[in-house]
């Protein structure tokens, strides 16, 4: 994974941990739901890259 995939999927996975921390705050569960989206999505982003890696080594 490149470094800067890597501060990719750390931003995104950031971003959607303070807009879930904004939605319970406020009482939102819309955005609250969108930033625990984003923190799943950025996860899975980051193991796709990661797998991708392995295969690149052998």
């Amino acid at each position: 994974m490149g470094l800067g995939d890597k501060i990719h999927n750390a931003a995104e996975k950031l971003h959607g941990k303070g807009k879930a921390a904004a939605g319970d705050a406020t009482g939102d569960d819309q955005l609250k739901a969108e930033g625990k989206h984003e923190q799943v999505k950025a996860e899975l982003k980051q193991a796709g890259e990661k797998i991708k890696d392995v295969f690149k080594k052998h």
